[in-house]
C-alpha cells in the first residue's frame, strides 16, 4: 500500500486548512487510517484516527477542531483542521494499519503562524 499525502501550507492563526492521503488501492473496509504529526524535536504523536469500522478518536490537543473523513470512491482520507494554532506546527502524516502491518505517506508541512 502507497500512501500520497498532500495540502499542507502556511496558515494564519485562526484559520483552517485540508489534509488529504491517497491510497494506491481501496483499503479503508481492512485498515484502520491515522493521522498523526511531529513537531521539531518532538516524537511523533498521533492526531486522529478513523478505523475501518468508521470509530473515530482524536488527541486531547484537537478535539473539536480537527475531524477525520474517508472517502470510500476516492480512496482518499481527509483531515479537516479549523482554528489552527501556532502548536499545530508540525509534519503531518498518514498512516494505514491492517493485517498485521503498518504503512506510512510521506509527510506534509503544516505551519501556523502569523
Amino acid at each position: 500500500v502507497q500512501l500520497q499525502a498532500s495540502g499542507g501550507g502556511l496558515v494564519q492563526p485562526g484559520e483552517s486548512l485540508t489534509l488529504s492521503c491517497a491510497a494506491s488501492r481501496s483499503i479503508f473496509s481492512t485498515h484502520d487510517m491515522g493521522w498523526y504529526r511531529q513537531a521539531p524535536g518532538n516524537q511523533r504523536e498521533s492526531v486522529a484516527e478513523l478505523t475501518s469500522r468508521r470509530i473515530t478518536t482524536y488527541a486531547d490537543s484537537v478535539k473539536g477542531r480537527f475531524t477525520i473523513s474517508r472517502d470510500n470512491a476516492k480512496n482518499t482520507v481527509y483531515l479537516q483542521m479549523n482554528s489552527l494554532k501556532p502548536e499545530d506546527t508540525a509534519v503531518y502524516y498518514c498512516n494505514a494499519r491492517g493485517f498485521n502491518r503498518s504503512y506510512w505517506g510521506q509527510g506534509t508541512q503544516v505551519t501556523v503562524s502569523s
